[in-house]
């Protein structure tokens, strides 16, 4: 092992492209390696629009025109800060712009095993390629953590798919498809399977599909505003905290914080989808699985509806669009004894107010880093807060090495 890097970042997805545009302007030698945006690229229905408005949907760099709206500008395509959807192909052209100009060295390769040695880390990559790094970010966002839950589990692969597993629907053509779930993934994945030709149906615990507002200028008031300020995780005071007071989240209780996360992850879909599922695909709303198996190659789900009856429910393939819950051990290139000492079976990392986990010079962003920061670091939006504020911490952490060194 004769390359050895100061910081390696695994994951190219918002936050780790941010953090290399970050680290990159301040100087900080830095290695990041994984498939640029592979989640937004393969695993989003395809022609979905980003539920993040236009002014919280950029990555970032310190730089004043490596935002959306700067980028739309000089290509004059058309947007705004609030009430114009993006496009998911846009989104990606932007991101693709991005990483071109302010992260050139991103290597596209994968990281198969992270263990500790030494003081730091040593990674092996795809190619066979071994290294060290002093220190090792873990940016790799929802790639593996998607959740089903255990009334599902029963079903053969077959007949059983998280949505994460689908950019395109076309193999459902023809078929009865089941959504499991009412947020923004259901909705979006529920429709696609429409116009594809699916029979698509939604069942979800909540009796009433939500959808964000329709933005209305008229209403923005001086008032409104004070009574319900916008921020890029949504509207109102307690939104506007989560966004604008990360560090002070960290530090209330952790009753506190379960709550605050709770009621962002309540379910919806854009606004821009109403009109796409009201009246056009079945839902069966206020229904729990109980169970679920298979008959005669088709799944069958046992539901409970609002009354405590039961029902059967058959199709020929069931999407679970249940989520993702940060599970540190099902990340697989992760050593055992490194894991261990990072977080339990099932729970996220406690992280320090500088990302940096239980071992000494690793650091998890993102969707694992929530629990800790709040809410603001499971939307892409979160990455405006995490790369500069770790980009400063690594910066200085790496200098202090090298003045010892010296």
């Amino acid at each position: 092992m004769n390359d050895i890097c100061p910081v390696a970042i695994i994951g190219a997805g918002p936050y780790g492209l941010s953090l290399a545009a970050h680290l990159r302007a301040r100087g900080v030698e830095h290695r990041i390696f994984g498939k640029p945006l592979g989640t937004w690229r393969n695993h989003m229905p395809r022609d979905m629009m980003l539920k993040s408005d236009g002014f919280a949907s950029n990555l970032s760099a310190p730089a004043g025109d490596s935002t959306m709206k700067a980028w739309c500008a000089a290509r004059n395509i058309p947007y705004a800060d609030e009430g114009l959807p993006i496009p998911l192909d846009r989104f990606i052209a932007y991101a693709d712009w991005f990483r071109a100009r302010f992260v050139p060295d991103l290597e596209d390769v994968q990281v198969t095993a992270l263990r500790r040695s030494g003081e730091g880390f040593a990674l092996t990559l795809e190619t066979g390629e071994q290294l060290q790094a002093a220190r090792v970010v873990l940016a790799v966002g929802i790639t593996w953590f998607a959740h089903i839950p255990d009334e599902l589990r029963n079903l053969p692969g077959e007949l059983l798919s998280h949505s994460y597993a689908h950019r395109d629907v076309e193999q459902f053509r023809g078929k009865d498809v089941v959504v499991i779930g009412s947020g923004a993934s259901a909705i979006d994945l529920a429709s696609l399977l429409q116009t594809s030709g699916a029979k698509a149906r939604i069942v979800a615990r909540t009796r009433v599909l939500d959808f964000n507002s329709i933005p209305d200028p008229d209403a923005e008031t001086l008032l409104y505003r004070i009574q319900r300020p916008a921020s890029g995780i949504g509207r109102g005071w307690r939104s506007y905290f989560c966004a604008a007071a990360p560090l002070l989240f960290y530090r209330l209780p952790d009753a506190l914080k379960r709550r605050a996360i709770s009621s962002h992850m309540h379910p919806a879909a854009g606004w821009f989808m109403r009109e796409k599922v009201e009246g056009k695909i079945q839902t069966l709303l206020g229904r729990k699985i109980v169970g679920a198996e298979s008959k005669n190659g088709r799944a069958v789900l046992t539901l409970e509806g609002p009354s405590g009856d039961e029902e059967a429910l058959v199709c020929d393939h069931v999407i679970a669009a249940t989520g993702y819950k940060a599970d540190m051990h099902r990340i697989p290139f992760l050593d055992a004894a490194l894991v261990t000492r990072v977080a339990e079976p099932g729970r996220p990392p406690f992280v320090t107010d500088n990302f940096e986990t239980a071992v000494p010079g690793l650091y998890v962003m993102g969707l694992a880093a929530m629990d800790s920061f709040g809410p603001l670091l499971r939307f892409m939006y979160g990455a405006e807060f995490a790369a500069p504020r770790l980009a400063a911490h690594l910066s200085r952490n790496v200098e202090g090495q090298s003045r010892r060194a010296a």
